[in-house]
């Protein structure tokens, strides 16, 4: 299975679309209940560091980045989501496109990756731990789910050359 790692064209959408719904149907993905209109999520993601993970010609997962604020003293520090297709998990893609999300970031002058993720996530956790974030704390009942109260785990990276 040859994985290529490359843009977000906006004519993935679709897909993307589809990945983030199946996220949102697990249940530990995100606080979402839809997946939100293209024009909206476009708004809300930086322009570059928008990844497609694509096996044999099909989207097989992707990441983006969310600036955490629009105060200038925060430019060098993004959020990141990533999402794999429920047919490609466990095969290394979230790890992929983690990795390559990080060269981006780097390569913009970005010097902290922040990952929010529900406690309960621990493939997420690991996953990001693996690629070098660190625990910086919890959140006990942030959020509610359907009616269900939520934790969310804190990690961050910090860039070993960018801002050091």
């Amino acid at each position: 299975m040859p994985l290529l790692i490359r843009p977000k064209h906006p004519d993935d959408w679709p897909q993307v679309a589809q990945i983030y719904q199946e996220g949102i149907d697990t249940g530990v993905a995100t606080f979402e209940t839809q997946v939100p209109a293209y024009a909206d999520w476009d708004k809300s993601h930086t322009d570059y560091g928008r990844l497609i993970a694509e096996v044999d010609g099909q989207v097989a997962g992707w990441a983006a980045l969310t600036p955490v604020s629009s105060r200038c003293v925060y430019a060098g520090v993004a959020e990141v989501s990533v999402y794999v297709a429920s047919w490609a998990r466990g095969q290394g893609i979230g790890r992929a496109l983690l990795q390559a999300l990080i060269a981006t970031s780097e390569q913009q002058g970005l010097w902290t990756l922040e990952a929010v993720i529900f406690s309960k996530n621990l493939p997420s956790i690991a996953l990001h731990r693996s690629v070098g974030f660190r625990l910086i704390g919890y959140q006990e009942k942030i959020g509610q789910l359907q009616g269900c109260w939520h934790d969310i785990t804190l990690m961050e990276r910090r860039s070993k050359s960018v801002g050091s």
